[in-house]
């Protein structure tokens, strides 16, 4: 399908990003990956092969400590991961792209578009997660790990899809109080599709059903799936994905 060519960028922060930028023609496809997720992960190659196929310019990132990029995850946030993204896009993209986020991906294409909109013509997000770290994190802590997380900095939890705990630190939560969307106007002027699963137990269904009714713009549509779970990785899934985008493209095409 192509051999990789993966390039790096130093950020105005001085952390250096591992991403990929591949040719094409028309409007381009910008995939943002999820927490402690990489570029090699099942959708992103999934949407890499489908751009180079279709000779589509297509772009996709390692956030600071994630994948081939520098700095440890441990110390990362998602102030972090956002303005990570942000430099790649400005810097390796031209015009309008159609970004595509995975769960916190999703929840850092809506902070791109709201930063950025004129650089952004279409979201399909995949099991949203703005505001995992209140809303989906913090709120299950129980009152012993709310105090280590105050008094050591930091606290280890169990997860489904990694034999290691995630360490969950005191800096991650209060960044991403300073991103929240949820409790703010969030204005979509751009097509967005909400993909979710309904056995996705990481990302509840509420949760894409909370977010749908909070943004607010001329063409929203949130899309259940059922059965589907936080990976949302089947073939019939994966295809969802590429159709939605595909739509986006296309309607972008007329408009460029």
């Amino acid at each position: 399908m192509g051999a990789e060519m993966i390039e790096r960028m130093t950020t105005p922060e001085g952390r250096e990003i591992a991403y990929e930028a591949l040719p094409g023609t028309g409007p381009g496809v910008v995939f943002l990956g999820g927490f402690r997720s990489d570029m090699e992960g099942t959708k992103a190659l999934t949407m890499r092969n489908r751009a180079i196929a279709k000779g589509r310019p297509f772009l996709r990132l390692d956030y600071s400590g994630h994948g081939q990029s520098s700095g440890r995850f441990v110390d990362g946030a998602v102030g972090d991961w956002f303005a990570d993204a942000r430099a790649v896009i400005a810097a390796c993209t031209r015009g309008p792209q159609v970004i595509v986020g995975s769960s916190m991906g999703g929840w850092i294409a809506l902070l791109i578009a709201r930063s950025m909109p004129e650089r952004v013509g279409g979201i399909v997000t995949i099991a949203a997660a703005p505001d995992f770290t209140e809303d989906l994190m913090l709120r299950e802590f129980t009152r012993e790990e709310r105090a280590r997380l105050v008094s050591e900095g930091q606290i280890e939890r169990a997860n489904a899809y990694d034999p290691q705990p995630y360490v969950i630190t005191r800096r991650l939560i209060e960044d991403g109080r300073r991103h929240l969307l949820l409790r703010d106007e969030l204005r979509l002027p751009m097509p967005a599709r909400f993909l979710q699963g309904t056995a996705d137990t990481e990302v509840p269904v509420a949760h894409a059903y909370r977010l749908f009714q909070h943004a607010q713009g001329p063409d929203l549509r949130l899309m259940l799936v059922k059965g589907a779970d936080h990976r949302f990785s089947t073939p019939d899934c994966l295809a969802l994905v590429e159709a939605q985008t595909t739509e986006l493209v296309d309607r972008l095409k007329t408009r460029v």
